[in-house]
């Protein structure tokens, strides 16, 4: 036992562990190192390390971590039947191995936790049903994953971090809408991929980074107007292309 591990011996309830109460007595068990009864997750772990072939057993434990724990060792064919526990623990541990044909079920799960782990592995054809997700992060994840036709959907996206993707993805023909967005990194973001000559619409841009992003690759007829810009790092890259 480590010295990190909690010097006890509880069940889920508070009370001592009594290993003569037991049915895994004299199995592959330990007191305070790998018990199925224990209130402390690693332990419990453990228990189904060396046991694998019980979690089938306790998918229906009146304790959520060990149904949790369960279900990380259970195999993959018990896993539906735990995808709507009451507990999110559960259900997260569930989302992380269940077979993707199931996940779509799991789209709408009241825990963002549990969404985020369905929207990273659910297969890329349903992901258009999340890209309205009231978590910012699951957005983020869809617009990493979904196809690139599907993205100017996101483009008005209420989290700057999820337009900031699509603006690192999207077919270029869009771009230029995202170079009027209201946020300078995704902005920022649009104007690193857009074709040099969208560049002008930016050449006033209040952001210094977007400007400097201009004076190096805009057309150098552009640059003159730079010349003058009142950023420093600006005026000196526009003077070196001239």
């Amino acid at each position: 036992m480590s010295a990190t591990e909690i010097i006890e011996a509880k069940n889920w309830r508070g009370a001592d562990l009594d290993c003569r109460a037991c049915a895994n007595a004299g199995g592959k068990c330990k007191l305070m190192e790998a018990c199925v009864e224990d209130r402390y997750a690693k332990r419990i772990d453990r228990f189904f390390e060396w046991n694998p072939e019980k979690a089938k057993d306790y998918l229906v434990h009146p304790y959520f971590e060990v149904r949790a724990v369960a279900a990380k060792h259970v195999e993959a064919e018990f896993l539906p039947s735990l995808m709507k526990d009451r507990d999110e623990t559960v259900r997260w541990s569930v989302a992380t191995r269940l077979p993707s044909e199931y996940l779509a079920e799991m789209r709408m799960d009241p825990e963002r936790e549990v969404r985020i782990r369905v929207a990273a592995r659910i297969e890329e054809a349903s992901l258009g049903s999340m890209i309205d997700d009231p978590d910012y992060y699951v957005r983020q994840i869809v617009a990493r994953r979904i196809a690139v036709p599907l993205l100017p959907l996101m483009m008005s996206d209420s989290d700057r971090e999820v337009r900031k993707t699509v603006a690192r993805r999207i077919d270029r023909e869009w771009l230029v809408k995202l170079l009027a967005d209201p946020d300078p990194s995704v902005r920022l973001e649009a104007a690193r991929r857009a074709d040099a000559d969208k560049l002008k619409l930016l050449l006033d841009d209040e952001d210094w980074r977007i400007r400097y992003e201009v004076a190096g690759r805009i057309d150098a007829k552009y640059l003159k107007r730079l010349l003058v810009d009142q950023d420093e790092t600006v005026r000196n890259l526009a003077g070196s292309r001239l």
